[in-house]
């Protein structure tokens, strides 16, 4: 049975630019940056302390850099967290209140699409 989702694949046409992107712009820990063969490494880093990671793929044809649309941040502190992120040069969308979370839209150097929430409901 599946219990876990581990690694979503973020498909970069850059892996030093995202990999910059993802660990200083978001804070996200470096997990492991290795060759897997003379064409190929493997990026993976993660939210600190969550048992889910990325890893910065540009190897896949049927996944072309920047076709990622929809993955999903979380954050404790909406408002905090998008200050820090707009002190680094981030632009996102204008928060938008739902019933089921608080949310911003934004995307990584290569146009991936990610969303920002706060759900305390």
């Amino acid at each position: 049975m599946v219990n876990r989702l581990d690694v979503v694949s973020i498909p970069v046409s850059d892996q030093d630019r995202a990999k910059a992107f993802y660990r200083d712009v978001l804070g996200f820990e470096e997990l492991a940056d290795q060759r897997m063969n003379a064409e190929m490494r493997w990026v993976q880093l993660a939210p600190k302390g969550a048992p889910t990671s990325v890893t910065l793929v540009n190897w896949f044809d049927s996944m072309p850099a920047g076709s990622l649309r929809g993955l999903v941040l979380h954050t404790a502190d909406l408002d905090a967290e998008l200050a820090a992120l707009h002190a680094k040069g981030l632009e996102t969308s204008p928060v938008q209140n739902q019933s089921w979370a608080r949310f911003v839209t934004f995307a990584d150097p290569d146009g991936n699409g990610l969303v920002l929430q706060q759900r305390d409901r």
